[in-house]
C-alpha cells in the first residue's frame, strides 16, 4: 500500500524570500526558498492560488517541509526546469510517490526544447504536459510574469527568469555566488556560449539575485554577475593571462565587450594607462557606442595633443552619432599633416556624402573607388540571392 513518505535528514527550513532578504514586495512574501541540501538544488516555491517551484532540487524532505506548512502535494501545478542537472530535477518525481498527487495531480513542466530528451519521456509517462520554452516567453507562475532568458553555456538548456517589477532573477547554475560553474561538454555546455550569456545578464537591469546553489542575494546581484563575468573572460584568455593582454586577444576575435570590460579592470588599477584607453576606445567605437568612445579620444588628444589616432577616433565618433561637419574638422586635421592619409580621406568622404554633398564627397579619388568597389559588392552580393531564390 502507498504511504506518504516518511520524514529523513532535514534540510534547513523554506522562508519567504521577504523574510530571507528582508525585502517588501508581495513577490518576495509569496516567494518560499529552501536553500539546497547535499545534493540538492536551491529550490523556490511562488504561492498563489496555486504552487509554482523553480527547479524541484533532489532532496525528498524538503516536500516533506513544505506540506507540513500546510500546503498539499496537489497544490504544485507548475514546475519550471532551469536546466536538467539531476540534482535541479529529480525532485519532480517525489511528488509522485505521495498518494493524494496520484489522484488529484496536475503537473505542467517547463523546460527547453535542448533540455535531456530522458526526462521530458520520464515526465511524460508520469502524466506530466510537457511544455517548451524559449527566449523572451513570459511566464505566469502563481499569478506572476517572469520572463524566459535563454543561457546556454553551463549547459545548452541553461535558462533563467526574471521577474521585471523587483528587478530579481532566478539564475538556476548561469550564475552562483563567487563561483564559476564550468560548462558540462556531455550536455552542450560551451565556454564560449557561456561569456555570451553572461554578457547578457551583466547589462541587464537586475538587483536581487536568486541563485540555484549558494544563498540568495539581496541589492547587490551586479556585484556578483562581475565576478561571474570575470571568471568566464579568465576562462577563455587563461587565469594568468594580465587583463590588458587578454583584452587585446579578445578584440581581435570579436569579443569587444569583453575586451572593453578588460580593459575597465585594468584601468581600475591604472587611470592613465593609455594603451588600455587607446583599446577601450577602439571597443566602444566598433561596437557603436560613439558617445563614450568620443570621451576616450577627446581626452587621449588633449593629453597626447594633434595624437592622429586620437583625432581619427573623434571624427569617426562624430560620424556614427551624425554629427558629419564636426567629424570633417578632424579629419581635415589629419590631412592638413598628412594629406595622403587614405582612412581620413575615406571617412571625410562619407562625412561630406552623408551630409548632403555627394559631388564633393565623389571628387575624393580614395572615397569614390571605396564607394563604388562597395556599391559593386552589393550588386553581386544582390544579384547571388535572386539567383538562389529563382533556385
Amino acid at each position: 500500500m502507498n504511504q506518504e513518505p516518511m520524514e529523513g535528514p532535514r534540510a534547513t527550513d523554506w522562508q519567504s524570500l521577504q523574510e530571507a532578504l528582508g525585502l517588501s514586495h508581495p513577490f518576495f512574501k509569496q516567494c518560499l526558498f529552501l536553500e539546497g541540501y547535499d545534493i540538492s538544488s536551491n529550490i523556490y516555491a511562488i504561492v498563489g492560488d496555486y504552487i509554482s517551484l523553480i527547479d524541484p532540487g533532489n532532496d525528498y524532505t524538503a516536500f516533506i517541509q513544505l506540506f507540513e506548512k500546510g500546503h498539499k502535494p496537489y497544490d504544485i501545478k507548475k514546475i519550471v526546469i532551469t536546466h536538467g542537472h539531476p540534482e535541479h530535477v529529480m525532485g519532480i518525481f517525489e511528488l509522485f510517490r505521495y498518494p493524494s498527487f496520484q489522484q488529484k495531480g496536475e503537473l505542467e513542466l517547463f523546460l527547453t526544447e535542448t533540455s535531456p530528451e530522458s526526462l521530458k519521456e520520464m515526465a511524460q509517462e508520469f502524466g506530466c504536459k510537457i511544455t517548451q520554452v524559449q527566449n523572451g516567453d513570459i511566464l505566469n507562475l502563481s499569478g506572476f510574469e517572469l520572463e524566459v532568458i535563454h543561457t546556454p553555456g553551463h549547459t545548452m538548456d541553461s535558462i533563467c527568469l526574471y521577474h521585471a517589477p523587483t528587478k530579481s532573477i532566478f539564475t538556476g547554475d548561469t550564475v552562483i555566488p563567487y563561483a564559476v560553474p564550468s560548462p558540462d561538454p556531455t550536455a552542450g555546455g560551451r565556454a564560449d556560449y557561456y561569456l555570451l550569456s553572461l554578457r547578457i545578464l551583466f547589462n541587464m537591469d537586475i538587483k536581487h539575485l536568486l541563485p540555484g546553489h549558494g544563498p540568495p542575494v539581496p541589492e547587490n546581484a551586479k556585484k556578483v554577475m562581475e565576478g561571474s563575468y570575470a571568471g568566464a573572460i579568465k576562462q577563455i584568455i587563461g587565469l594568468k593571462t594580465p587583463w590588458l593582454e587578454g583584452a587585446s586577444h579578445l578584440a581581435k576575435k570579436g569579443y569587444l565587450a569583453e575586451a572593453a570590460f578588460c580593459c575597465d579592470i585594468e584601468l581600475k588599477e591604472d587611470p592613465n594607462n593609455l594603451k588600455a584607453l587607446e583599446l577601450k576606445a577602439s571597443c566602444l567605437s566598433d561596437m557603436g557606442r560613439f558617445e563614450e568612445a568620443y570621451e576616450i579620444f577627446d581626452r587621449l588628444s588633449k593629453e597626447i595633443g594633434s595624437y592622429t589616432f586620437a583625432t581619427m577616433g573623434k571624427g569617426y565618433s562624430l560620424l556614427g552619432m551624425g554629427k558629419y561637419k564636426e567629424a570633417i574638422i578632424h579629419f581635415n586635421k589629419i590631412l592638413k599633416k598628412n594629406p595622403a592619409h587614405k582612412m581620413a580621406k575615406i571617412y571625410k568622404g562619407i562625412a561630406l556624402y552623408l551630409s548632403g554633398k555627394q559631388e564633393e564627397a565623389l571628387q575624393i579619388d580614395e572615397f569614390k573607388e571605396e564607394f563604388v568597389a562597395r556599391f559593386v559588392k552589393e550588386m553581386e552580393k544582390g544579384a547571388q540571392e535572386r539567383g538562389k531564390e529563382i533556385q
